[in-house]
């Protein structure tokens, strides 16, 4: 699946199926795909819905920067997102928002 519709059309069927995930993240997050099907996407989950925009949107708790084609092996389970992490393919911006990437893994997983 491509990046732009795990973000927006994915992502946003997650958070429907699991509305207490919306209130858990309660934060917007920026998510700075690079290389081919990337761009800049917003999800903020302090509205009760339309989570997800193209564009940076309102300013970001956290930035998850990664590549399309890691983030989308990421999705699907093909990659673990740790070890992604922890090898500089997936970086979070600022590194003191752990907790909150470790919220955004549940909607991810």
């Amino acid at each position: 699946m491509a990046t732009k519709d795990i973000l927006e059309t994915e992502i946003p069927a997650r958070l429907k199926a699991k509305p207490d995930l919306v209130k858990d993240i309660n934060a917007v997050v920026r998510f700075n795909i690079t290389g081919d099907g990337g761009g800049m996407w917003s999800l903020d989950c302090t509205k009760a819905e339309d989570w997800v925009s193209a564009g940076e949107g309102a300013e970001p708790k956290l930035t998850v920067t990664c590549s399309a084609q890691d983030f989308e092996k990421i999705v699907s389970k093909q990659m673990n997102p740790t070890m992604a992490a922890m090898s500089g393919k997936l970086k979070f911006k600022p590194s003191d928002q752990m907790g909150l990437a470790m919220k955004l893994a549940k909607l991810m997983g």
